[in-house]
């Protein structure tokens, strides 16, 4: 097994180009990510309660070197070392925030009896972790509301962390979400969760080495916390563009964002602490408009009149500006002057991504002319440290011209295995192909000899010295990277070359909690996509539900090798009809029992043929995280 490189010559020079081209004497931001900090996250260390360790800092001690090592990009290892910044930290008096206990930040405001939680980070065991460190050093009140700002995971995934089910169905808990946030996020973890799961390995890093020579960062944050994902629905939403709201003594002016950083996302202000908090809009870099994990394109153009809009709304009354990733903004002249270049950011990429677009300009010729322009380029805060101009510039041009360039030789392409065995013939064969990409690779040609090695390994899977240069290539755009995501998919591409795929445990890619607080429309969904075509051909089954938890009705058809349903209805024409819960189904799709035990322990009633529904739930895919990314798996994998 090789290990990682050193920094080629060439990567050294790109390194040294970046240190004279930005302004590092500027500190500013060190003192402001250490603004108001009372406690660092104890130990550094989220145990489970098998004494696990979930969450560890201390792997990342090698960042307390100021200056970078030729293998991290300088501007990214400044990122890196701002994001170490960790703990309970005041930001005014009644408003705090937890940092660095996950890639997201969990804001904690004192009502008048008890807490208002906004954003539980993505697991239970870190939002607790980090709502003990604040009952450590605050007094010890009850959690009366949670806010989800938005859609993504690491804003919902920790909340029985905070709060329970019952409490919250009790009424003792109040949950608030933005317009159509459990039908985005259903979309978006549940429907694609399996695919976004294994490219998230390669955006995240998660299993690269924290180290100098691999995963240093995230962008938004040090990594995703492990542990249990979790989700309670909301019990209320906001759905006007501007609602004010007091919840438990603290007025809340909720703006809803909708299609901008997530499909639906709000931003809230706090007259009383002249607060505004742009949820994930802005942040302390770039973003994406279509992170490297999937997600359907954003729109910069409307994404940057929401800020636009919000400056309007609440800049003249805003001191302090939050965000739920990174430090806050002190100021009114500050906070309106982040917003201004984070608002021109999302703007001056579309804008310009469209100009050039209509000249005829293809994706990758865009993303190779454009650059952030005079003005923003010298800033700190708009670098490409999670989305980068170039693939932001891509994400636009499909959001409105689609995957297609418009040239007919990229209409019906060969899939890469039958593509890269062409290619590699069309070379000469592997052994020239392998002499002229070596001789690129000194060079520095890494961009390149990446595109044509790709073919190789396609091609030939088993070829030693193909998968080698290619990691080494790989590794070297790695290092390069100013955007963690792009470093963090290179050097796991490599990785994967190298050692092959990770053996991990078999689990659903949707965690039953996430499935169980679903509507029973997004299961039928979650389960339709899952329908093997081929073994559901010739079947036409109606069939009728009845969730007796909810009281929910609904009639699924399979006809044609596709699963639909109907809420609210019943058939009278129906093969087969069952009763159960949620859980019970969720369970069952999950195959954590299966339809004759829950038959057996009383938790489902089946009235006709049972065969049936075993029937229907065996056509259903289980599917396998790790499915080939960079190269096709070697046998022993």
């Amino acid at each position: 097994m090789t290990k990682p490189k050193p920094a080629s010559p060439t990567t050294q020079a790109a390194q040294k180009a970046v240190l004279d081209g930005l302004p590092f004497e500027d500190q500013f931001d060190f003192e402001q990510a250490q603004r108001g900090f009372i406690a660092a996250v104890p130990d550094g260390v989220i145990l489970n309660e098998r004494g696990r360790a979930l969450w560890d800092l201390n792997e990342y001690d090698f960042l307390a070197e100021e200056e970078a090592p030729d293998s991290v990009n300088p501007s990214l290892w400044r990122l890196s070392r701002l994001n170490m910044f960790n703990g309970l930290f005041k930001v005014c008096e009644r408003v705090y925030q937890l940092r660095a206990f996950d890639v997201a930040v969990m804001t904690v405001i004192e009502g008048d009896s008890g807490l208002i939680l906004i954003d539980p980070m993505t697991t239970a065991e870190a939002a607790r972790a980090g709502l003990d460190l604040y009952y450590a050093h605050r007094p010890h009140k009850p959690v009366l509301c949670v806010i989800y700002s938005h859609s993504h995971i690491d804003h919902y995934g920790g909340v029985m962390g905070v709060t329970s089910a019952d409490d919250v169905a009790a009424g003792k808990v109040q949950i608030i979400a933005p317009d159509r946030f459990m039908e985005e996020l259903s979309g978006e973890s549940v429907l694609a969760g399996n695919a976004m799961l294994r490219r998230a390995q390669f955006q995240i890093g998660g299993l690269l080495e924290k180290s100098a020579r691999g995963q240093i960062d995230t962008g938004l944050g040090k990594g995703a916390a492990k542990g249990r994902i979790t989700l309670i629905a909301p019990t209320q939403v906001i759905r006007e563009a501007t609602e004010t709201h007091n919840i438990d003594g603290i007025e809340m002016v909720f703006q809803l964002a909708p299609d901008s950083e997530a499909p639906a996302e709000m931003h809230m202000f706090m007259p009383q602490f002249a607060i505004l908090n742009m949820a994930e809009n802005t942040t302390r870099h770039l973003h994406n408009f279509i992170p490297l994990r999937g997600a359907v394109a954003r729109d910069p153009r409307i994404w940057s009149r929401h800020i636009s809009e919000a400056m309007v709304l609440f800049g003249e009354r805003t001191d302090i500006l939050i965000g739920q990733h990174h430090w806050p903004t002190w100021g009114r002249d500050e906070v309106r002057a982040f917003l201004e270049k984070q608002r021109d950011l999302y703007k001056y990429i579309h804008d310009q991504t469209v100009r050039l677009m209509n000249h005829g300009l293809n994706r990758e010729e865009i993303a190779e002319q454009l650059d952030l322009p005079t003005g923003l380029d010298q800033e700190w805060s708009v670098r490409g440290y999670y989305g980068t101009v170039s693939h932001n510039s891509k994400a636009v041009y499909q959001r409105y011209l689609s995957w297609y360039d418009g040239n007919p030789a990229n209409l019906n392409p060969l899939p890469r295995r039958e593509a890269g065995t062409k290619m590699v013939d069309y070379m000469g064969g592997a052994e020239a192909l392998l002499i002229r990409a070596q001789a690129d690779f000194e060079a520095g040609e890494y961009r390149w000899v990446a595109q044509v090695l790709s073919h190789l390994v396609f091609a030939e899977p088993e070829n030693p010295e193909g998968r080698e240069l290619l990691a080494d290539t790989f590794e070297q755009l790695g290092y390069q990277a100013e955007s963690a995501t792009w470093r963090n998919a290179y050097l796991y591409g490599a990785q994967e070359l190298r050692q092959g795929l990770f053996k991990l445990s078999p689990r659903p890619p949707v965690s039953p909690e996430t499935l169980t607080a679903l509507t029973a429309s997004a299961l039928f969904d979650f389960m339709a996509i899952r329908l093997n075509a081929d073994k559901a051909a010739g079947l036409h089954w109606r069939i009728n539900w009845h969730l007796g938890n909810s009281d929910e009705r609904l009639v699924m058809n399979l006809q044609n090798c596709t699963m639909t349903h109907v809420l609210d209805q019943v058939a009278d024409d129906a093969v087969v009809s069952v009763r159960l819960s949620q859980e019970v189904l969720v369970a069952i799709n999950v195959r954590q029992t299966d339809v004759a035990e829950a038959l057996a322990a009383g938790d489902m009633e089946v009235d006709g043929d049972v065969a049936i529904v075993e029937q229907l739930f065996a056509m259903l895919d289980d599917f396998s995280l790790m499915f080939d990314v960079v190269a096709p798996s070697l046998k022993e994998e």
